[in-house]
C-alpha cells in the first residue's frame, strides 16, 4: 500500500497544479463553458472541494465547506452556466481547498495501518479498506485536476503550464 505520508504529497501536488492553473484567472474567467456538455473551472474546482470533504469525513474530520454550500459542486449536478444560487467565487474556493489539503496532511501524518486497513462503505454498499478509498478519491481528484489545462486555455490563455 502507498504510505499516508506519500498520499498527502500526491494530493499537494494536485492542489499546486490547480492553483498554476488558475493563477491569473478571474472568477468571471472561471465561469466560461466549454463547446459541449462539460462543466466549467468554477465547478471543477468546487468539485474538487467536495471530494475533499469526502476524503476529511473517511478519516472522521469536519468538511472544509459545509454541506449546503458543497451542494451546487456536487456529483451529478448541473453545469455552472453563470453566476447564480450556490455559486461560489473562485477565490474562495481555492482558498477552501488549500485549507482541505492542510487538514488532509495533518490527518495522513497521524493515520495507523489499522485505521488504513479498517472496512468502511462511503458510497453504494460495498465495503472497501480506509487506504483503498484514499486511492480512489485521489484518482477522482486527479481527474478533474486534469480537467483545469483545457479549462484554462478555454478563457484564452495561449500558455503551457505543466
Amino acid at each position: 500500500m502507498i504510505s499516508p505520508e506519500y498520499l498527502a504529497s500526491a494530493y499537494a501536488r494536485n492542489v499546486q497544479i490547480v492553483k498554476q492553473q488558475t493563477d491569473g484567472l478571474s472568477h468571471a474567467d472561471s465561469l466560461v463553458q466549454l463547446p459541449f456538455r462539460a462543466n466549467c473551472m468554477n465547478w471543477v474546482v468546487g468539485h474538487l472541494v467536495t471530494n475533499r470533504n469526502s476524503v476529511l469525513k473517511l478519516l472522521g474530520a469536519e468538511p472544509a465547506l459545509e454541506a449546503e454550500r458543497a451542494a451546487r459542486y456536487a456529483y451529478e449536478s448541473e453545469p455552472i452556466t453563470g453566476d447564480g444560487p450556490g455559486v461560489l467565487p473562485l477565490e474562495e474556493l481555492l482558498a477552501i481547498l488549500e485549507c482541505a489539503q492542510e487538514r488532509l496532511t495533518s490527518l495522513l501524518a497521524t493515520i495507523t495501518p489499522d485505521e488504513l486497513n479498517r472496512q468502511v462503505v462511503v458510497f453504494g454498499d460495498r465495503p472497501m479498506m480506509v487506504g483503498e478509498w484514499l486511492l480512489f478519491f485521489f484518482f477522482h481528484d486527479s481527474y478533474h485536476t486534469g480537467q483545469t489545462e483545457i479549462l484554462r486555455q478555454a478563457v484564452g490563455k495561449n500558455d503551457k503550464i505543466i
